[in-house]
C-alpha cells in the first residue's frame, strides 16, 4: 500500500473516531463469510458501524486524536475490526446476543478486545457483561423521569382515590 493511501485511510479513521463517542476493538478473525455477513447485518440493524482495520493504521489515527488513547496499544495486535456506535452498550449487547449459543470452552468470535466508552478504557473480554450493562443517555434520563414522576403519581392517585375532596386527601395522608 502507498504511503499517500496510508494517509487518507488514517484520515478516514480519525474522523470516524472522533464522530463515535464509543467504540470497541474485535477480534473476528474465526468467522467465515456466513457469520461475517450476519454480524454485519446485526450491526446495521442496530446503528453499530463495523470497520476492519490494520492495526498500524487505527494506532496512528488514535494518536491524531487528543486525549491518551494508549491503554488500547496493548490490544492492537492480531486480526482487529472496530464496532463503533453513539450508543454505548450497543455493540456489547449485540456481541453477548451473537455468541450466547457458542459453547463455553471453545473461544467465540467476534471477541471483545478493548473498549473505548464513555471516556473510560476497558481491556479485555472479561470486560463484556459491565458493558452490556451500561445504561445509555436516553434509558439515564428515563429513569430520571421515572423517578421525579413518582411523587406527583402518588397524589394524584390520593386524590382520586378519596373522591377529590379535601376530607379525603387529609385522611389519606393522616393513614400514610
Amino acid at each position: 500500500m502507498k504511503k499517500e493511501d496510508k494517509g487518507v485511510i488514517i484520515n478516514q479513521l480519525t474522523e470516524i473516531i472522533k464522530e463515535y463517542p464509543n467504540f470497541y476493538l474485535t477480534d473476528l478473525e474465526a468467522l467465515d463469510a456466513e457469520k461475517t455477513s450476519q454480524l454485519r447485518r446485526e450491526c446495521f440493524k442496530n446503528e453499530v458501524k463495523l470497520v476492519a482495520v490494520k492495526n498500524s493504521l487505527l494506532k496512528k489515527a488514535l494518536e491524531n486524536l487528543e486525549g491518551d488513547f494508549s491503554p488500547l496499544y496493548g490490544a492492537l495486535k492480531g486480526n482487529t475490526a472496530v464496532m463503533f456506535a453513539q450508543t454505548a452498550n450497543a455493540p456489547a449487547r449485540l456481541i453477548k446476543e451473537f455468541t450466547k449459543d457458542a459453547k463455553k470452552d471453545v473461544p467465540v468470535k467476534p471477541e471483545l478486545k478493548a473498549a473505548y466508552v464513555q471516556e473510560s478504557f476497558y481491556v479485555g473480554a472479561e470486560h463484556l457483561e459491565t458493558l452490556v450493562n451500561i445504561k445509555s443517555k436516553k434509558e439515564l434520563i428515563g429513569d430520571v423521569i421515572m423517578l421525579l414522576q413518582s411523587p406527583a403519581k402518588n397524589v394524584i392517585s390520593a386524590l382520586q382515590s378519596s373522591g377529590q375532596t379535601i376530607h379525603g386527601l387529609l385522611k389519606t395522608l393522616e393513614e400514610r
